[in-house]
């Protein structure tokens, strides 16, 4: 028996076993302003578990949804109470009371179901930051290998937040990132990856360093989001912030087509946008007057150049080699 049907086999297995925990609310990372914040999540009937990454993976994906739950979600004294749909989602905008605003910086949020709650980081961006930073996960920030089928389901079933690596260099060019070290973007990753991996996605981030306070935006994961997925919540995150943004994905998809898309819908908002080369480069015209690089330094370094980071967090982050000794010398 191959390698390919023995996982297929354990794909099943693993996917039918029945569920041993209660329910569990996933409530995504988000950002927000002073007048107000769009929280979202997902109710699940059971909580995800398992042994290893390819278990708790496969039944992170399997687990059923929770239609009809009332969620209770809270941020900074402003409590509402909603119900999830079809597929167990809920959305709901929180604005503080009158005369009040919500405080920039790092916040928690908090959703509850009978017999489960979570809380997540709310970043609420003032309104002189910079720019927000859109940004793809898989390809961008992770090696998913996703036009590599076979490391494809390697990277996304076998792997989790402790093994998935990470693109070289492209922490450090985040956290470079900003006009200053006290005055950084915001940071919203809206990706492909579905809602479900909400909890690996973040465990990521954090382990590999990269800038906190991020906004996840996950995919919806189903037949009616296998294309033009991204774009609405783009489209959401431009109307809801003020600040120009900085597009960054791959080119081993759509990133390219789906950003040159949002650049003209939205003319002067689009600072600049990076497409890290992860194959399907062949042609040139999908790239126009976007910057295209093997390296997270030459995107690094253009930043640096367009005002969008700072010099000398770049040179830290990416010191010059040293030059190689001579031939026969010591």
């Amino acid at each position: 028996m191959n390698a390919s049907v023995r996982l297929a086999a354990l794909v099943l297995a693993l996917a039918s076993a029945p569920a041993l925990a209660g329910p569990a609310v996933l409530l995504s990372p988000a950002l927000g302003r002073p007048g107000g914040v769009t929280l979202q999540g997902r109710v699940l009937a059971e909580t995800p578990h398992g042994s290893t990454a390819l278990s708790r993976n496969l039944r992170s994906l399997a687990a059923r949804n929770w239609k009809g739950a009332k969620v209770e979600v809270s941020f900074q004294g402003t409590v509402a109470t909603v119900t999830s749909g079809e597929d167990g989602n809920f959305q709901v905008t929180l604005q503080p009371s009158e005369g009040r605003s919500f405080p920039p910086g790092r916040h928690s949020a908090r959703a509850s179901v009978t017999g489960t709650a979570a809380t997540a980081p709310v970043e609420i961006l003032a309104d002189p930051t910079p720019f927000l930073v859109i940004s793809d996960f898989d390809d961008t920030l992770a090696i998913s290998e996703v036009t590599q089928p076979e490391k494809l389901v390697t990277n996304a079933l076998l792997r989790d937040e402790e093994t998935q690596k990470a693109v070289p260099g492209m922490p450090g060019f985040y956290g470079c990132l900003g006009t200053s070290a006290k005055a950084p973007p915001g940071f919203a990753l809206v990706s492909g990856s579905p809602v479900q991996f909400l909890p690996r996605v973040g465990g990521f981030l954090d382990r590999h360093r990269f800038p906190e306070g991020f906004g996840l935006y996950l995919r919806d994961f189903g037949p009616r989001s296998l294309s033009d997925y991204k774009q609405p919540i783009i489209r959401s995150l431009l109307e809801r912030f003020p600040q120009p943004v900085v597009l960054v994905g791959d080119s081993g998809e759509k990133d390219p087509e789906v950003y040159a898309q949002i650049r003209e819908e939205f003319p002067g908002r689009v600072r600049a946008i990076y497409i890290r080369d992860a194959g399907n480069t062949a042609n040139a015209a999908r790239f126009q007057d976007m910057v295209l690089f093997k390296e997270a330094s030459t995107a690094a370094l253009h930043a640096v150049e367009a005002g969008l980071a700072r010099r000398e967090c770049v040179t830290a982050a990416f010191p010059p080699a040293a030059p190689r000794a001579e031939q026969g010398k010591p």
